[in-house]
């Protein structure tokens, strides 16, 4: 865990705490039907964390179940996050690139548009 702050106008970073990935039993992002950037990581003991969006914690979350996928591939519970945004192979994951979720978005409002202004028979 890195701290970041700024002092006159110099960037400064400080390392406050490590961890090893197989060591984390748990992450738990606190309510999945709700925006806030707040979650807790379970090692041998609950680190409460806070991220800088909540964007960022879903990006985070996403990161390590990649990482342990790929290196630990062990059982790592994530709870309390929407797995719409969580799973890589999610329309609404970062990794499919913006444009393209907005395009779609675009399509579907545009579909609606379409709809509503259709005369009722």
């Amino acid at each position: 865990m890195v701290k970041h702050w700024r002092v006159n106008q110099e960037e400064k970073y400080e390392i406050v705490e490590k961890w090893f990935l197989k060591d984390l039993e748990m992450i738990d992002g606190k309510e999945a039907d709700t925006d806030n950037p707040y979650f807790d990581m379970h090692f041998h003991k609950v680190y409460n964390m806070e991220a800088y969006s909540c964007a960022s914690k879903y990006t985070f979350a996403r990161t390590l179940s990649n990482l342990n996928a790929m290196y630990l591939k062990k059982d790592l519970k994530i709870v309390n996050f929407d797995d719409t945004y969580l799973n890589d192979d999610s329309i609404w994951s970062s990794s499919n690139r913006d444009c393209l979720v907005v395009m779609r978005i675009c399509f579907y409002a545009s579909n609606l548009l379409c709809l509503s202004l259709c005369p009722l028979s």
